[in-house]
């Protein structure tokens, strides 16, 4: 192997032999690795490295620069070292001048890019690469271009560097696909003709024709005919060796004297006309003026028609069979052909000089479009005659922009929109809404509308300068006076909207036409409950006369409703009383009972704890209760130690009655209980038990309430004090249609009213709290009707009907509502589109051609003619002409331009005729058929007859060769109809609008199901299966089938189920209500929410609710009389049980009023229904029951404790001690100390109002209170604690609208698809105006709609095939050949182009005469006749099928082309060398088929050769396209035959490959191709290559001596077995290649390994450390 280095000197290569063993190899690579100083050429191993040029610096711009570059020397293993080592001569340099780029040399400079050179393969540009031995699909190569910077003005060449600074330089090479060579691929030979000769040595010839023409270097195409001699026998008398040919006739020509004849003929005629007397008679005068003018046009004397009669010749002569011309006489003569004819002189097109161009199309300036077209034109002076040069173009335009100051600007158009309708929120309802029923209260969410139409956005400036021009031109102009405004600001908007045009004159997006909009929901009043009724106080304190007061009770706004609060209900209600006051004292407790003259015990009293409190329950001075005497001390008992002992009196209970009546009065009731009993002696007695109760009367004031009742706010009207005036809005409303005008005044009615009783006079009720019955209120302003002025009237374009007469239609107009009226504006007009007849003209525009008669015929002079032997001066054929004119429709002389732009072609104006002779029947023309009583009933005829002396002639009178009558049966028209094609959209009625071209609106609610129709075509034939128009079958040309369109049903779901019970009894809770599904959406209803996994959609709204924690709260009644259980029946004490009743009560206002169920109370707060203690004895300390628990000190802890406290109610006798009156437990959290904090609740589902589908809604939480163990309590708890509140409890928040798709109207239906044929359709569309959205019904699928068109037939002009080549009366020669022009009739679809059945031309009259676009009609054409013994060239081929030149399966294509030829015909043997050559042309074409070429072959019968073809993959067989093959071996006995490339039959009668190549066998065990191997060159001693190559062989199967450069022995190792699979050895030597690999490194490694040597102090010029700092270059380092 060899190794480089890069050096200043070379490379350094160590050549090793064959022959050296490893340990040579080994010890040479350790030496190289020890000594590096030199290599073995004595060069130095140190070199000058450069980096890269620095950037171009310098103060100025251009080429006065300089750049730098860093320069070192480096070792060649890479490492830096000192300069001194390298050559200092040969150091580069590390600066040059530059040229400094500035940014404005961008202008200056630029690439220029050279065309892209020839692809050349990749393998040329690989050295020593193989070419593929052969080609699949194409080769790769490279393409080069050149790019150079240049500076732009003189091109001169510049630096790259320059024009790399703005823009990378271009790429300069390309990859690209060199196609493979395609040979010239011909068909099959045709079958061979028959001898060319009836005796003597005649040729048959085969022909085939190219297929594929030869590209990209094939090979070229092969003979296309093949000759075989033929002898059919011998030739019994003289052969015929002469013909008779005629020659192609010579270009037309006039005779000399024709000329001065005819001018000499036209001078007398003249002369004699006006030298004859004049006619005096004015009408004869105007008929014989008419005649000239007709004979005139007849002699074609217009300058249009200058048509001259010539003639022409040709040549007769005889020629012998080898080509070579002899005398006529040699020739046998039968009637010689005419040798001369008349004919039109042909004149070339002559046109006038062009026009000037005519005005711009662009009158305007326009920033889009600014250019328009500007045509000129010239005329026509001389038409083409004969076989002149046709006329070229007489109209040409070019584009252009206005020209001149004072270019007026385009008009220019925008959008425009009405104001939107008023919102509506039923449309957004679904099908099953309740609330359909009533839309007036509907709110929230809606929907609203608007029309978008299409006006001219500048249309005042545009009229503003047109009258500024039209006053110039009228010199109206005061040009001393000033105009007092600006021009472009003194344009007036008098009128409020701008006129409509059509629709497609705006561009641009279309404004929505419809928006969700919101109707606010009205809010409702919520009050509170009613409070406790207050005291009996004065109406009025400060005016406290009579006696006569109201008791009081109020209820507080928890909502504020809209429209303020007015339209709540009454807030307080009053009951009259007696005895009022303004100031009362209040009981606020008892102090303890004080005995009586200092005693120890028995009676005394309780001094009253009071306050000053108003009628509100404000606290006042003490001195304003004056008037009220205060309360006086409560008698009381302090029990002796051997007195009975009772607790303190309840609270009084909640009155059972809110007032009082003759059969109702109110109730309270306290209770106390005996707590210890009297000693038996001395003591004083417990009471009885009624003792131990009192009731007393409440709310004695009778019921009998009041309060006052407000009726609902009437009308805003004016208010006369007011000064404002109510203006009207006649301009553009802003968005707020109800803008305020003025101030005006709202009343209402207010009056006392008594519960269930009705209106009372005012003096019942208080005067204070009367509500008002006036307000003020903002009047909202006028708004009139405003329109826009009506839009200008429709196009009037004049159709004409079959008849040629114009059709008379109607134009409209129309203008828009663009704003309602409202709050007393002015109405609109009820006017809002007007009609009108169109102005029709008398005849419908148009031209067509007027044909004039034809001249008579026009014969060669006899002077050229007379020489011919069966010619006669006065009669054979000749030439007459005729003139055409240019005619209006209705018969007007016209423009003869105007017919060549709009009529159809021009009639012909020349045709041969013949002039009969003495001897010719002469017979009139064939009448018209006569008329047929009935179809299919009896004959028709159509006569003629002889005219002159021919009815004398014998000849003329043979009625076999002169037929005077013709006989056919009457037509027999027979016609069915049947349908065709397939059934159309379901379509409903068009009953509805049709959308206006001047407003697009929106759908709304039209008709989208029910009941439609479906149509299918009809299709009437003939009874020869000819299509006809569907009238002939009595049809309207379709069949109607009702059909439905399925309404879309929505999804129903259930109402509303009731609200559930809050989830807490107590704080913060949610409660919840949902819908079911009822049924399922179908047809394209709306959809259902989400389902659950039951299939089931559940719709749930969740809320939080709030629950009093006071409630529900237990009441417990007051301990029962003790039961001892230890009784000590003398003093009635000891150990005993308490119980007592606790009930669940309903907490109201005034205190628990009604029991409920217990589970509403919350358990954990229950008091306790029962108790154990002990009943003290006479003589025994009482003490009260335990008042409350004093409340921890926060935080809870252990060292905390509470106390509650009793204090004595009878004192012990002496000796005995009262227990503790204080009871003191620790604090623990969670048993008895809590801690207190805010929770938050999640937000609640968006609410809506009730009314509200859609639209603004809120989202509320709650704030709970919440204990430390989890529990929620009242929310005093935390307020008392003072603790944060951060929270916003309402947030608003949107609920999607569920709008239904909106979709425009259904468009015009369109033009049919075809204007004939069984296939056409017409389409309509319509487009989605507003989508869905939320729940909304979506879109349908369906956006268009189809039907079919009436059937009509499709008339073509079609050619007939060219006739033979006909020459007239000779054996050869130079001929015609002809063809007819014929109507004909298909059903237009693809299976019938070029098909069709023949029928009149009266059907296609109204075609244009043209064959596939076609204008110009040839019907017939010069053709050559050979003659014998003639070898000349077939006609062309056709046209072959396109095929594209391409590789199967490779995704390689080319193109595609198709190819036509002409074969050679022979006749003589000895005529072959004078044969012209075979020709093709080719021509491209698309959709070409991609095929493949392969060998086959078969075993001819009785023949042990196989028969061997090419065949393409359509099954065709050719010749040319497969792969090159071997020919096969003469014994072969392979089966199937080997026609792989490289492929061979053995001797074994087994597919081999050759040598090179290896078998790669198909699943069959068939040879499948032939793989080329690696070949492995083992060189021998005098080969001086040591490496080792694997290449493919260019072609292994030349002997060694024509491979020069190759010596030794080359062998070939087949790595794959006849299987296709890898040999097992080949797994063995890369085995053992890999150990062995792994053997040589490890020996390098071990060999090369340094020994470990004592560090000792290196000499510096030694061995240095490399280097690894790159420097700038600078010589000191």
């Amino acid at each position: 192997m060899g190794l480089g280095w890069r050096g200043a000197a070379g490379t350094l290569r160590k050549r090793t032999e064959g022959s050296r063993y490893l340990l040579v190899t080994l010890l040479l690579l350790c030496g190289f690795w020890e000594a590096r100083t030199q290599t073995d050429d004595g060069k130095s191993v140190y070199f000058w490295e450069t980096g890269p040029w620095g950037r171009c610096m310098g103060s100025d711009c251009g080429p006065g620069g300089s750049q730098s570059r860093a320069v070192w020397c480096a070792h060649v293993d890479g490492w830096t070292t000192l300069h001194t080592n390298c050559d200092q001569g040969e150091r580069p340099s590390n600066q040059r001048n530059c040229f400094r780029v500035c940014d404005w040399h961008k202008d200056l400079y630029d690439w220029k890019l050279g065309a892209w050179n020839e692809c050349a393969p990749v393998s040329a540009r690989t050295f020593g690469a193989a070419r593929p031995f052969m080609c699949s699909g194409g080769e790769e190569g490279i393409q080069t271009r050149e790019v150079n910077c240049l500076l732009k003005s003189d091109s001169t060449p510049a630096e790259d560097s320059i024009c790399e600074y703005f823009e990378p330089m271009p790429r300069l090479e390309q990859a690209c696909l060199i196609p493979c060579p395609q040979d010239c691929v011909v068909s099959e030979y045709s079958p061979w003709t028959s001898c060319s000769k009836t005796c003597g040595t005649g040729l048959r010839n085969r022909v085939r024709s190219v297929l594929v023409p030869p590209v990209f270097g094939g090979t070229v195409c092969p003979n296309l005919t093949e000759f075989q001699s033929c002898k059919p026998g011998p030739c019994t008398g003289p052969e015929g060796m002469y013909s008779l040919r005629i020659g192609a006739w010579s270009p037309c020509s006039l005779p000399q004297t024709r000329t001065a004849r005819q001018a000499k003929r036209r001078k007398g005629k003249g002369q004699g006309l006006r030298d004859r007397p004049g006619v005096k008679d004015p009408e004869t005068r105007e008929l014989i003026q008419k005649k000239r003018t007709r004979n005139r046009l007849n002699r074609q004397e217009s300058p249009f028609w200058d048509i001259q009669v010539g003639y022409q010749t040709r040549d007769v002569i005889c020629i012998h069979r080898n080509g070579s011309a002899v005398g006529r006489n040699l020739c046998t003569m039968r009637d010689l052909p005419l040798t001369v004819q008349s004919c039109v002189l042909p004149k070339d097109c002559q046109l006038t000089g062009w026009t000037d161009w005519g005005p711009c199309s662009k009158t305007c300036v326009d920033p889009m479009f600014p250019r328009g077209n500007r045509t000129r034109s010239r005329q026509v002076l001389q038409f083409p005659v004969g076989e002149g040069v046709e006329c070229p173009q007489v109209e040409e335009s070019e584009s252009c922009e206005p020209q001149g100051d004072g270019v007026p600007p385009c008009a220019t158009y925008t959008w425009r929109t009405t104001e939107w309708s008023d919102c509506r929120v039923d449309v957004l309802l679904s099908q099953q809404d309740r609330r359909r029923n009533n839309v007036t209260e509907l709110c929230g969410g809606g929907l609203q509308t608007r029309e978008v139409y299409c006006v001219e956005a500048n249309a005042e400036l545009l009229k503003y300068l047109n009258d500024l021009r039209e006053k110039d031109k009228a010199g109206q102009t005061q040009r001393q006076q000033k105009p007092s405004v600006p021009p472009l600001l003194s344009i007036t908007f008098q009128i409020t909207a701008s006129r409509p045009v059509e629709n497609r004159l705006c561009e641009g997006p279309i404004p929505n036409r419809s928006q969700l909009c919101q109707i606010p929901c009205p809010i409702d009043c919520e009050v509170s409950p009613w409070g406790a009724w207050g005291p009996c106080t004065f109406e009025n304190c400060d005016d406290q006369a009579g006696k006569k007061g109201f008791k009081l009770r109020k209820r507080r706004i928890t909502n504020e409703p809209t429209g303020g609060p007015g339209n709540c209900p009454h807030l307080v209600e009053a009951v009259p009383c007696d005895e009022p006051s303004c100031y009362d004292w209040k009981l606020l407790g008892l102090d303890q009972c004080v005995p009586d003259d200092e005693k120890t015990c028995g009676p005394g009293s309780q001094l009253a704890q009071v306050q000053c409190i108003n009628s509100n329950g404000e606290v006042g001075d003490r001195n304003l209760c004056s008037s009220s005497p205060a309360p006086e001390p409560v008698p009381c008992v302090v029990p002796c130690s051997r007195d009975c002992v009772l607790s303190e009196w309840t609270p009084w209970s909640t009155c059972s009655q809110t007032c009082s009546s003759k059969t109702i009065e109110g109730k309270q009731m306290r209770i106390r209980s005996i707590l210890a009993y009297n000693a038996g002696e001395g003591g004083a007695l417990c009471p009885n038990s009624s003792a131990l109760q009192e009731v007393r009367n409440c709310n004695e004031h009778a019921c009998t309430v009041y309060h006052w009742q407000t009726g609902p706010w009437g009308l805003c009207s004016d208010d006369p004090s007011s000064t404002s005036l109510n203006t009207s809005a006649g301009g553009r409303a802003a968005s707020n249609s109800q803008a305020p005008c003025s101030t005006g005044m709202q009343t209402r009615k207010v009056m006392c009213v008594r519960v269930n009783v009705g209106q009372v006079p005012p003096k019942k009720c208080p005067d204070g709290p009367r509500p008002s019955t006036v307000r003020p209120c903002q009047l909202p302003c006028k708004k009139d009707c405003i329109v826009t002025p009506f839009s200008d009237w429709t196009p009037c374009p004049v159709t004409c009907d079959e008849a040629g007469n114009p059709v008379k239609r109607k134009q409209s107009r129309k203008r828009l509502i663009i704003q309602l009226p409202s709050n007393g504006g002015q109405e609109c007009p009820e006017l809002l589109e007007e009609e009108k007849d169109c102005e029709v003209p008398k005849v419908c525009p148009g031209f067509r051609w007027k044909t004039h008669k034809w001249r008579k015929c026009q014969l060669v002079p006899w002077f050229l003619r007379q020489d011919s032997p069966t010619a006669q001066e006065t009669c054979g054929p000749g030439l007459q002409t005729r003139a055409v004119s240019c005619r209006q429709l209705d018969g007007t002389q016209a423009d003869i331009s105007e017919c060549l732009k709009f009529a159809k072609a021009m009639p012909v104006i020349t045709q041969h005729c013949q002039l009969p002779c003495q001897d010719d029947c002469q017979l009139t023309n064939w009448s018209k058929f006569s008329s047929c009583t009935a179809d299919c009933v009896g004959v028709r005829t159509r006569k003629r007859a002889l005219i002159g002396r021919s009815k004398k002639k014998d000849k003329c009178k043979n009625t076999q060769m002169y037929p005077l009558s013709e006989t056919q049966y009457c037509p027999c028209d027979k016609y069915n109809a049947q349908p065709v094609g397939n059934w159309s959209d379901c379509i409903l009625p068009e009953g509805g609008r049709v959308e206006s071209v001047l407003g697009m609106k929106v759908q709304g609610d039209i008709k989208e199901c029910g009941q439609g129709y479906r149509y299918q075509a009809m299709v009437c034939y003939d009874q020869d299966n000819r299509l006809v128009e569907t009238l002939r079958c009595n049809s309207h040309g379709y069949i109607e089938e009702a059909c439905i369109i399925p309404c879309p049903s929505d999804c129903k779901l259930s109402e509303w189920s009731n609200w559930s019970r809050c989830s807490k009894s107590c704080g913060s809770g949610v409660k919840v209500r949902s819908k079911w599904l009822r049924e399922k959406p179908y047809n394209g209803g709306r959809p259902c929410p989400k389902l659950d996994h039951l299939n089931q959609a559940q719709v749930y709204e969740v809320v939080p609710c709030q629950s009093d924690c006071n409630q529900y709260v237990w009441l417990a009644e007051p301990w029962s009389v003790w039961k001892v259980s230890n009784v000590d029946l003398k003093e009635n004490c000891g150990e005993g049980v308490q119980t007592r009743k606790v009930r669940c009560m309903l907490n109201t206002i005034d205190g628990p009023s009604e029991s409920v169920e217990d589970y509403l109370c919350d358990p954990e707060e229950m008091p306790l229904g029962a108790r154990e203690s002990r009943l003290p004895c006479p003589e025994d300390c009482v003490l009260n029951d335990w008042g409350p628990w004093s409340r921890c000190s926060l935080p809870c802890t252990r060292t905390n404790s509470r106390i509650r406290t009793a204090y004595p109610l009878r004192s012990p006798s002496v000796g005995r001690q009262c227990p503790d009156t204080t009871d003191k437990e620790p604090c623990g959290l969670n048993l008895n100390c809590f801690n207190y904090f805010y929770n938050i609740t999640d937000w609640s589902t968006c609410q809506l109002s009730q009314n509200a589908v859609c639209g603004s809604g809120i989202k509320t939480r709650m704030l709970d209170c919440v204990r430390s163990d989890g529990k929620s309590v009242d929310i005093k708890f935390c307020e008392e604690l003072n603790l944060e509140k951060k929270w916003q409890m309402n947030i608003s928040c949107v609920v999607e609208c569920p709008v239904n798709c909106q979709l425009s109207e259904w468009s015009t239906w369109s033009e049919c698809s075809q204007t004939c044929g069984l296939e056409g359709k017409m389409w309509r569309q319509r487009s989605v105006v507003q989508a869905s959205q939320g729940d909304g019904r979506p879109c349908p699928s369906q956006m268009e709609q189809w039907k079919p068109c009436p059937v009509r037939p499709c008339y073509r002009w079609q050619y007939s095939p060219w006739s033979e080549c006909r020459v007239e009366s000779v054996v050869c020669g130079h001929g015609t050949r002809y063809r007819n022009l014929s109507c004909f009739v298909s059903d237009g679809s693809i299976d019938s182009e070029g098909e069709g059945s023949l029928v009149d031309e009266e059907l296609c009259s109204s075609l244009e005469l043209a064959v596939d676009g076609d204008k110009q009609i040839i019907l017939k054409e010069a053709c050559t006749l050979p003659c014998p013994g003639e070898c000349y060239l077939m006609e062309w081929s056709d046209w072959s099928s396109c095929v594209s030149i391409c590789v199967k399966d490779a995704g390689v294509d080319f193109g595609s082309v198709q190819v036509r030829s002409r074969a050679v015909l022979a006749q003589e043997p000895e005529n072959l060398q004078l044969c012209p050559d075979q020709a093709w042309e080719s021509q491209p074409c698309s959709g070409g088929e991609c095929y493949e070429y392969k060998w086959f072959s078969s075993i001819r019968p009785n023949s042990t050769r196989p028969l061997i073809w090419c065949q393409r993959s359509d099954g065709l067989s050719v010749t040319g396209g497969c792969p090159p093959m071997n020919p096969p071996m003469t014994n072969s006995s392979c089966d199937p035959l080997c026609l792989m490339p490289k492929s061979f039959c053995s001797e074994a009668g087994i597919c081999m490959c050759e040598e090179g190549f290896t078998e790669v066998l198909s699943s069959t065990g068939q040879l499948d191709q032939c793989a080329p191997i690696p070949v492995l060159e083992i060189p021998t001693a005098g080969d001086k290559k040591g490496d080792v190559k694997t290449s493919r062989a260019i072609n292994p199967t030349l002997p060694s001596a024509t491979q020069p450069g190759r010596t030794g022995r080359t062998w070939y190792l087949q790595p794959y077995g006849p299987d296709g699979k890898l040999k097992m050895w080949v797994y063995g030597v890369a085995a053992g290649a890999f150990v062995l690999l792994i053997f040589i490194v490890s020996m390098i490694y071990l060999a090369c390994k340094k020994p470990k040597r004592p560090q000792r102090q290196r000499q510096q010029n030694n061995r240095l450390k490399p280097l690894t700092l790159a420097y700038d270059g600078d010589t000191d380092m």
